[in-house]
């Protein structure tokens, strides 16, 4: 028996015209009313078109939601992911993977708000995004119906997609007739390009490609110095500046265009079981880390900064697979959340030509003992004869090893 049709739908819409022929499907397949949301997550585009867009396509004044997310999808999603030092698959830092969850919880505030029975979003069926989307729904709002138009329609090829799309006088960019170089997916974090001219691993991105720096090598030859403030383990100011946290950010994205800094060209592995390869750029992200890591290296114990590091590529994978809703996800945040107690001071970072330096760090949970390491006399706290008894507890079960097979042998 098939399920009867939706009567209301929440569409995460971008006013391009791929979720503008969804809209329209919508409204033609189901007969359902729509609502559009559009998240303001930092891409750089201007949102005021996708509302035009909308009312052209026939959606109520009060059935758009424009909402601008920065300080909330700084803040609340990649503040605490950069607390774990997270990366994917030793390089990835995440930026459309930690996007998906914001968009979803407000996509289900929104449809309990609008009395929505549906939500639908325009993720392809090759790709990681329709995983991440569907888990937030559902975690959210166990019984939600979801519509997946690109696992539904009957749309065989993309010129079938353009010829719907004349059929219902949704505009079409000159451009969209012929093979698009790539596709790009950004927000505040960063920005993401994969397919067409990038489907070849073995081929260098053409420069063209990237969006948010320039080239290293056209980066000053004059390095630029900064200080980065934190409290417990979140970033606060810069040079003695406080900043909101997506001020934060996109002064750090400014600061990393100019000096090249955060390019990634990537070969990974998607959660649905492929390879693909993107070009990543995350300019202010890329800044982030290495400060964060500079400022746990004088404020965390060995003991937890090593726990911290175990955990993270576990944490990682939670959150590029689409399980940032997740228990185990929510208990490891309370573990690195609890880490960063005493990561607090400054630090001062050199950027020069695609490189990010720690030059300097200071806390006044400082646990860097000048007068332990000093080559000089320093304080009497540590005796050098207590190293001998220490080294022989730990080589005691290598000397019986080399015992025994030294006798085999």
């Amino acid at each position: 028996m098939s399920k009867p049709a939706p009567k209301k739908v929440v569409l995460a819409y971008s006013g391009g015209l791929d979720t503008s022929i969804i809209l329209k499907w919508l409204q033609e397949e189901y007969g359902a009313e729509v609502v559009t949301f559009t998240a303001d997550l930092g891409q750089g585009e201007e949102l005021a078109p996708a509302k035009e867009k909308a009312l052209k396509l026939g959606i109520k004044p009060e059935n758009i939601f424009i909402d601008d997310l920065r300080e909330e999808f700084v803040r609340d999603f990649v503040f605490p992911m950069f607390r774990a030092n997270t990366v994917y698959e030793g390089q990835y830092l995440l930026g459309t993977s930690i996007a998906r969850p914001l968009i979803s919880k407000r996509q289900i505030e929104i449809a309990r708000q609008v009395g929505a029975d549906a939500v639908c979003h325009g993720a392809t069926g090759k790709g990681n995004d329709q995983v991440r989307f569907e888990l937030g729904y559902y975690a959210l709002e166990p019984d939600i119906r979801v519509i997946a138009p690109w696992r539904e329609w009957d749309f065989k090829s993309r010129e079938a997609l353009l010829d719907f799309a004349e059929k219902h006088q949704i505009p079409i960019s000159k451009d969209k007739r012929g093979e698009a170089p790539f596709s790009v997916d950004a927000n505040l974090l960063h920005s993401s390009s994969e397919g067409k001219v990038l489907e070849d691993p073995a081929v260098e991105a053409p420069e063209f490609v990237h969006q948010r720096t320039i080239s290293p090598e056209a980066a000053p030859d004059t390095p630029t110095v900064i200080t980065i403030a934190y409290e417990k383990g979140d970033p606060v100011a810069i040079d003695g500046e406080a900043l909101s946290p997506a001020a934060l950010l996109t002064k750090l994205n400014q600061l990393g265009h100019d000096n090249g800094i955060g390019r990634l060209d990537l070969v990974e592995n998607r959660f649905i079981g492929m390879k693909s390869r993107g070009v990543y750029e995350t300019p202010g992200g890329t800044i982030l880390l290495a400060a964060h890591r500079g400022m746990e290296s004088i404020t965390l114990d060995r003991g937890a900064m090593h726990l911290k590091d175990e955990l993270m590529p576990k944490y990682a994978s939670l959150i590029y697979n689409g399980f940032w809703f997740s228990p185990e996800r929510e208990m490891l945040q309370a573990a690195i959340d609890h880490s960063q107690q005493k990561v607090s001071g400054t630090v001062r970072v050199k950027l020069y030509k695609g490189n990010v330096t720690i030059i300097g760090r200071e806390s006044p949970n400082s646990l860097y003992d000048q007068d332990l390491v000093t080559f000089e006399e320093g304080v009497q706290a540590y005796d050098h004869k207590d190293a001998e008894g220490f080294i022989k507890l730990n080589a005691l079960r290598l000397r019986v090893l080399a015992k025994r097979d030294g006798q085999k042998g």
